[in-house]
């Protein structure tokens, strides 16, 4: 709401009233006006729930206060676009970056460390280890790139101005317990915060492809997606310690998911099991249109994780069942399948998908599911409901369509991913609704 209501404000002169959830007027008055906007904007506290409820309930939050001034909602809103604006108000700075802390701590014992480390919020809340001078210098040594190269600027939650360095990381790896042979992948991974966040409980995963895996000694077998390898556990945790420090993230501060979700413990760090691919069968980093021999990191967001339950029977193909389970998949269009190596070979040598590609193509002319658990979902509603609403296919024909009518909600056999991992001892799968994003060279901060 702040970036709208900015950009309205600052390049077209049209004032705004922001309308907001209650319960998070305040990062738009506070960090993101700070950060963010540099330019105060007049917010209006709305009730929450304002959907799933009926319309009398609705009726009472216009009947009721504005939780910022106190007045009337209408009564707010009509002086946010009435009143001139205060010596206060007509600031357009731009923002301040966030002041860095000093970048040593006076020495102190181990306990009283850890507890200021977790009073700052710089930990998971479990003890790190501490980034002395000498661990860092150490650390360093896994890149050629200078300690104070600047990674990234607009690194703070929802775009806000928080720039932090090689040698930051490297303190982040340190507190991880990383070996400087994984700095690469850390920086790499940094240079992507940050992270998405929601006041839903969306989340992110991490697929590293490249040769990278075997050097660092990432799983890709035998419980690849659980914390059974030192690599995938460690940079798992050193994103939770970047979501925290590089990008600031608190929830009821700067960040407000209802629920979070379970994968932010870790960011589930999988390594593909390229040596188990059947044949054409591609690595994603080479159905991206990278080099086999690179090394890349691509992060995956999305919402729902869904587990197939018991391996694969005989009597009913697990494409089908993966078609199915697509069906309480369908906000975003977008589907990745992570399957153990058994499932590939099945799918591959039983079923006749002889690529990838061809599996997604097959989902995407076979998943359907109903127009109204489509257009039910909120995250679909909000985002393809205004497309649909300016005469974009196929959200526009999917909204004349009745409730109960079919549609194939997976239109784009691009966005459906297949990631092979595992160990071969049950043939087994996970299906999400997650969506690639651009893979991210590791070689590059080698």
């Amino acid at each position: 709401m702040s970036r709208f209501s900015g950009a309205l404000e600052r390049q077209y002169g049209i004032p705004t009233a922001s309308l907001a959830n209650e319960n998070i007027v305040s990062f738009g008055l506070g960090d993101h006006f700070r950060y963010s906007t540099g330019m105060p904007l007049r917010f209006v506290g709305m009730p929450y729930p304002f959907t799933g409820i009926k319309k009398e309930n609705l009726q009472a939050y216009l009947e009721g206060k504005d939780n910022v001034s106190g007045k009337p909602i209408m009564q707010a809103i009509a002086d946010c676009l009435t009143k001139p604006l205060t010596a206060e108000e007509k600031k357009t700075d731009v923002p301040p970056e966030a002041v860095p802390e000093s970048r040593f701590l006076p020495p102190d014992t181990e306990d009283n460390l850890q507890r200021l480390f977790k009073d700052k919020h710089w930990t998971d809340y479990t003890p790190v280890l501490l980034p002395t001078e000498e661990r860092v210098a150490a650390m360093l040594k896994g890149t050629s790139h200078k300690p104070d190269e600047l990674v990234k600027k607009e690194s703070g939650t929802f775009g806000t101005s928080r720039p932090f360095t090689v040698e930051k990381v490297a303190i982040i790896a340190v507190m991880a317990g990383a070996k400087p042979d994984y700095l690469p992948v850390i920086l790499a991974l940094a240079s992507q915060v940050p992270y998405m966040d929601s006041t839903t409980s969306n989340a992110t995963f991490v697929l590293v492809n490249g040769p990278i895996r075997k050097k660092i000694g990432m799983n890709s077998g035998i419980g690849a997606l659980g914390p059974n390898a030192e690599a995938n556990s460690v940079i798992g945790r050193a994103m939770v310690l970047m979501h925290k420090i590089l990008q600031g993230y608190r929830e009821g501060v700067s960040g407000f998911s209802s629920l979070s979700n379970p994968l932010l413990y870790s960011y589930m760090p999988i390594a593909e099991n390229e040596e188990a691919l059947p044949e054409g069968w591609k690595p994603v980093h080479v159905q991206m249109g990278r080099k086999a021999e690179e090394s890349v990191v691509t992060l995956f967001s999305g919402w729902n994780f869904v587990n197939c339950s018991g391996s694969v029977v005989e009597h009913y193909a697990p494409q089908l069942l993966m078609r199915d389970f697509t069906r309480v998949l369908a906000a975003m269009g977008s589907a990745t399948i992570i399957m153990d190596p058994s499932v590939a070979y099945q799918l591959k040598n039983t079923q006749e998908f002889e690529t990838k590609e061809a599996l997604a193509e097959w989902l995407s002319k076979n998943a359907e599911t109903t127009a109204g658990t489509y257009w039910a979902n909120s995250i679909a509603s909000g985002m393809m409901g205004p497309l649909g609403k300016q005469g974009l296919e196929p959200y526009a024909g999917w909204q004349k369509a009745s409730s109960d009518t079919l549609i194939k909600h997976l239109p784009n056999p691009r966005n459906i991913r297949t990631i092979v991992a595992g160990g071969e001892t049950a043939s087994v799968w996970f299906i999400t609704d997650f969506m690639a994003g651009r893979g991210v060279s590791i070689d590059a901060w080698r």
